[in-house]
């Protein structure tokens, strides 16, 4: 085979362990950054990064040759310890454990970028753990309600 050409966007979302409102809103757009390079050193296109004080959504182009779970793995451990190296926080901070991914054609990016660009204006309106569902149910993805969010990480 003379290459390997692929179009895999990637829609993923994680919380902040314990459900809190640890991501200062002040530093919300140097996290935004950081992230963009994490992805960007990981090889991986950035299409859009943005989140609330509790949660994050990120959308990228995944190369074919990397696996989701190691790309989410190194995002989630570098952004925390660059948190934790800033001290945004009190005590230590870290992501929940697991993620949403949600997978979209070309065709629904632009939707998908404005989507992400404005979490402050749905979540005037609508919990993470709302939108977290309508996402899981607009995918179709099983899940048992109890274990939707880790409350308690």
């Amino acid at each position: 085979m003379a290459g390997t050409y692929t179009q895999l966007h990637i829609q993923v979302v994680f919380a902040v362990a314990g459900r809190t409102n640890a991501i200062p809103a002040k530093h919300q757009e140097q996290l935004n950054q950081y992230i963009t390079g994490i992805i960007a050193n990981k090889d991986q296109k950035v299409l859009a990064v943005n989140g609330m004080p509790d949660h994050l959504h990120l959308l990228i182009g995944l190369r074919p040759e990397s696996a989701l779970a190691d790309v989410v793995r190194d995002i989630k451990a570098n952004s925390s310890r660059f948190i934790n190296e800033q001290r945004w926080v009190p005590g230590k901070f870290s992501w929940q454990r697991g993620y949403g991914a949600f997978s979209y054609s070309a065709s629904h990016l632009d939707q998908v970028i404005r989507y992400i660009q404005n979490q402050q204006l749905h979540h005037a309106t609508r919990s993470f753990r709302e939108e977290y569902q309508a996402l899981l149910d607009r995918f179709g993805i099983s899940y048992d309600p109890r274990y939707l969010v880790d409350d308690n990480q």
